[in-house]
């Protein structure tokens, strides 16, 4: 009796966008709990850290999307503050927008912590990637990943022709 292949680990990036841990000034701790997370589920993913600059996130995330990442979770800058622009580098890049996942991770992170409605995350699909803004907060990455990771796998089977389930 054959053995079955052994399922291909599903490829993903996370960027995190922190001016202080790309300047090595703080430890990235987001980062590394997302990858954490997403492993759980299949997914095999690296941690890309850049500052919060518009030209370096949206470079990542679009060098992470050319590099057959079909998930991308960023965490970091979508606050108010004037440094937070991880939004204004990821909606350019969106082919289209998918407003309800981050309207429902804010939900879930909102339901704790009333601060998580301040978040201007976004998400969406660029190319054949699933892009997703989450908050700098290990609180927001363990509210946020199981959200996202309740809708990934059909959106990676939608962007591949994949019929409705």
């Amino acid at each position: 009796m054959s053995r079955p292949a052994p399922q291909r680990l599903k490829t993903a990036t996370v960027i995190t966008v922190s001016d202080r841990c790309s300047a090595g000034a703080a430890v990235d701790r987001s980062g590394p709990l997302v990858v954490e997370q997403l492993a759980g589920a299949g997914w095999d993913a690296d941690v890309t850290v850049v500052p919060d600059e518009v030209t370096d996130i949206a470079g990542a995330i679009r060098a992470a999307v050319d590099a057959g990442s079909r998930l991308v979770v960023t965490t970091g800058g979508t606050g108010i503050a004037a440094r937070d622009v991880t939004p204004e580098a990821t909606s350019p890049l969106l082919d289209r927008e998918l407003p309800g996942i981050a309207d429902a991770v804010r939900a879930v992170g909102a339901a704790s912590l009333p601060q998580a409605m301040l978040s201007r995350g976004v998400a969406g699909v660029a190319g054949r990637s699933l892009v997703v803004n989450l908050a700098g907060s290990t609180g927001a990455v363990r509210d946020g990943v199981p959200v996202i990771l309740q809708i990934a796998d059909h959106v990676v089977s939608q962007l591949d022709g994949g019929d409705h389930e």
